[in-house]
């Protein structure tokens, strides 16, 4: 028990690091914490920690960690702790954490960030029956949008926004706290100011426009947690929807006031939280030679919200990846992960493992618009990579709205309205 103590004091003091930079962020640990006071006395008391209890190598990891050291983070946006910084102020903590065994720092590590999983469950268990009556459905529900929790949007509420926000009276304060620490645990933690910023442009803030609703029954086979807004559809589903990644298909997007005006960008998108993933894939396009780039631009941009599967025998739009040469196509394995980096690990893995199940990244394409470029400066706006069941299709004009659509099994239906 004295090693798991320390592993504790270990982790805690390399968390402190992470939430010194501003006060709000000591806010955000202060609530976290509460809650796992309740979860971690819960889970410490026996030896059940639901099979977490060895740490692995993801295969995200795994597959891009090369790509890594050789060429940092792929992500233009700004970064809120630098490496040297957090190697310096870490070492303590990781050279305590290393004096006990593997299992009791896995212990520590379940013990002082729960799964958003487990939170659901707990926000599950605090609903009143009449709370329950307006945010918990059965798994199989529909309703005019057809079924419920397979539907995606690009500003859409899930229950009643005006009454049922997650910021409302609806929810008790320990309720609120909950939904928080479970949203933006579905986020790599260097991307949770990039959230907030997004959210205070498009909604006001975190809270004000968001709604939530639960499918199933979290703690069995089929649960799945959904949260909607203006430019947000994001799921956590502890893999109960078959065959898919993300817990079914997601929207993000965002319109930057760092523009004069924010519905409409200016050409270099100013402040937009996502526009480097639209670099990052623009890169690329300069890459190709003449007739690459006629491959690769096409004249029209489909339907944004036009992301069902058209099989392994499809007819993608656009340049075939397996056609690249190979510095262009370790390019597109980076604007892949650049595509990835805002999401929790195990998300990572199951758009990766879903990759594989359809031949990998090779057997997408990749295409470009000049329907959609703004300014008119060769840097085109709206682009797409497509494969027999993933399509992400990145729309830039006027300001960015993501379609994200990943299985391993094309058969899965859409859900969508633009």
């Amino acid at each position: 028990m004295g090693e798991i103590v320390n592993a504790l004091d270990a982790a805690r003091g390399v968390s402190k690091f992470f939430f010194a930079e501003s006060s709000r962020r000591d806010c955000e640990t202060d609530r976290t914490t509460r809650i796992l006071d309740a979860s971690s006395k819960e889970s410490l008391g026996g030896v059940r920690f639901d099979g977490h209890i060895h740490p692995k190598i993801s295969p995200f990891n795994q597959e891009f960690s090369q790509m890594l050291h050789r060429s940092g983070s792929d992500s233009d946006a700004p970064s809120g702790v630098s490496r040297r910084h957090f190697v310096k102020s870490t070492a303590a903590g990781l050279a305590a954490a290393s004096l006990v065994t593997p299992v009791a720092r896995a212990v520590a590590e379940v013990a002082a960030k729960p799964e958003p999983e487990q939170l659901v469950a707990k926000l599950y268990e605090s609903l009143t029956p009449q709370q329950k009556a307006k945010v918990c459905f059965a798994w199989d529900h529909t309703d005019d949008r057809g079924l419920l929790r397979t539907h995606v949007s690009n500003n859409w509420s899930i229950t009643d926004r005006q009454r049922l926000n997650v910021a409302s009276d609806f929810f008790t304060k320990d309720q609120q706290e909950l939904i928080e620490a479970l949203f933006f645990g579905l986020y790599d933690p260097e991307w949770h100011d990039r959230i907030r910023k997004q959210l205070q442009d498009d909604a006001g803030g975190y809270g004000r426009q968001q709604t939530i609703a639960i499918f199933g029954e979290p703690g069995t086979s089929q649960f799945e947690f959904v949260m909607t807004g203006r430019h947000l559809t994001i799921r956590c589903d502890g893999n109960s929807s078959e065959h898919v990644a993300f817990g079914g298909p997601i929207f993000y997007g965002h319109a930057s006031k760092g523009s004069p005006d924010a519905f409409n960008e200016l050409p270099e998108h100013p402040g937009n939280v996502f526009w480097h993933q639209a670099v990052k894939a623009n890169q690329l396009l300069g890459m190709l030679d003449g007739k690459q780039r006629q491959q690769a631009i096409l004249k029209t941009a489909p339907y944004e919200d036009e992301v069902g599967f058209r099989g392994a025998k499809g007819m993608f739009p656009g340049i075939p990846v397996a056609e690249l040469s190979a510095d262009q196509r370790e390019h597109a394995q980076s604007v892949l992960k650049t595509l990835l980096e805002p999401y929790r690990v195990s998300d990572k893995d199951e758009v990766m493992q879903c990759l594989k199940a359809q031949g990998g990244l090779d057997k997408c394409s990749l295409s470009f618009y000049e329907s959609d470029d703004v300014g008119k400066d060769g840097v085109y706006d709206t682009w797409r990579l497509e494969g027999p069941s993933f399509v992400w299709h990145f729309r830039g004009d006027p300001h960015v709205h993501v379609w994200v659509n990943v299985a391993d099994d094309p058969s899965v239906k859409l859900n969508a309205q633009g």
